[in-house]
């Protein structure tokens, strides 16, 4: 389960995020070796980065946008649960990207790339809008560039497997 946000009752000071990693990968949930290989809408190739969703559901659309619910529903994931302290992320709004059209669905630029991985490389960590489900945010983090605090606040909370509905992945009619 989400842990409730803190207006009901949960716990303020820590900040969950979530992530669908292949079962093959799930140990290496936070190595961003996968974003350093093929680079990410917010990193250059070369940066190691750790893409994540600030709840489930929105972790679920942003893997099945670039996998496919056919792969989610014949090969098995995990859905993991980490923590990490919220002093430790930059708040990117709307607003504060340079080109309003990184927000919009397509192959990131040069451009994007490199203004991500500066900003990943001077904070560590970062909130941003999800491209895939606008009224939802996205976690990134370098796991090279975290300030020392914040890589030590960082924990696995859970790792389960992944259960999608198949309604998701209907038979051809």
């Amino acid at each position: 389960m989400a842990p409730l946000p803190a207006a009901l009752g949960g716990d303020a000071t820590l900040l969950t995020a979530w992530r669908i990693d292949a079962e093959r990968f799930a140990a290496s949930w936070d190595s961003g070796l996968g974003a350093e290989r093929f680079g990410g809408r917010w990193n250059p190739k070369g940066l190691r980065v750790v893409y994540c969703s600030l709840d489930p559901a929105t972790c679920l659309v942003e893997v099945a946008v670039h996998r496919g619910f056919e792969v989610l529903d014949t090969q098995p994931h995990v859905l993991t649960a980490l923590q990490l302290s919220p002093a430790a992320v930059h708040l990117v709004s709307p607003e504060a990207v340079p080109n309003p059209a990184w927000l919009q669905a397509g192959w990131p630029s040069a451009g994007q790339q490199r203004w991500g991985g500066e900003l990943l490389m001077a904070h560590g960590a970062l909130v941003l809008p999800s491209v895939v489900s606008r009224a939802s945010w996205n976690l990134l983090f370098a796991p090279d560039h975290l300030p020392a605090p914040a890589r030590a606040g960082l924990r696995l909370l859970a790792q389960q497997r992944l259960v999608v509905d198949p309604r998701l992945n209907p038979p051809a009619a």
